[in-house]
């Protein structure tokens, strides 16, 4: 009964992520007005807004327009319900539940953010530095978990140093600067490694089955280092874990 209870408040997370990926940078308050239809302008009733229930009954279009509703909506909704449930399952302890809720919703809106705009939110970046100094303190401040985010960083930053910002956006080098934090030197950095791999295979399928896409067509690389660290945290993939006995 709890996972259900954690994957309804998960899923019901992800609908208001849904709502701020579609109003930031449009003008429109978050916080504030009724959800419409993004084609005419209809305001939405209850029913039509429960999370994955109300897209499946009204088989993906709206009610009064007939447009088709973005697959996005019942698609984070059900990676937070999954992430919700998969948090508690690790960390029934309700601080610690509590904590990495927030990170897993924090990262499930940057990826959704950086595959519709391109970039990362500084606000995320700063919420995920906090909780990750905050996991950071409650480990007693060890130096190699303090260590971990700078380090594992460093490359990317310098990547963005190197070229300005082509190579790599400023943003993936705070992401993963909280990612270290979070995760430890190695998982932080077997959560690194997989997303590059991870991020070459996908860029090698793109520049073989896309039309159009080309070696300096843009790839959004914080979806790989979420799945990174997501590989890494929930699946306890861990490759350089005697990294730290040659110290």
């Amino acid at each position: 009964m709890a996972l259900i209870a954690v994957a309804i408040l998960g899923a019901i997370v992800g609908s208001f992520l849904n709502a701020l990926s579609f109003r930031v940078r449009t003008g429109r308050s978050v916080l504030r007005g009724r959800s419409r239809c993004m084609h005419c302008g209809t305001t939405l009733t209850a029913a039509e807004l429960v999370p994955v229930l109300s897209y499946v009954f009204l088989r993906g279009h709206c009610r009064h327009c007939g447009t088709r509703i973005s697959a996005q909506y019942p698609l984070v909704e059900l990676c937070a319900a999954a992430l919700g449930a998969a948090v508690f399952a690790l960390n029934p302890a309700p601080l610690m539940f509590a904590l990495w809720f927030v990170v897993w919703m924090t990262l499930l809106f940057t990826v959704v953010y950086d595959l519709r705009h391109f970039i990362i939110p500084w606000s995320c970046s700063g919420l995920l530095a906090l909780l990750g100094l905050i996991h950071v303190w409650s480990l007693g401040f060890d130096f190699w978990s303090l260590a971990a985010g700078p380090l594992l960083a460093a490359p990317l930053l310098l990547l963005s140093l190197v070229s300005r910002g082509t190579w790599m956006g400023w943003g993936d080098g705070a992401l993963q600067l909280s990612l270290g934090w979070l995760l430890g030197l190695t998982a932080g950095l077997t959560g690194l490694v997989l997303a590059f791999w991870i991020g070459a295979a996908v860029g090698i399928a793109a520049l073989l089955g896309r039309e159009g896409y080309t070696m300096k067509s843009e790839l959004p690389f914080a979806p790989f280092l979420v799945l990174g660290a997501g590989v890494a945290y929930f699946l306890h993939v861990d490759i350089f874990s005697t990294l730290p006995a040659l110290f």
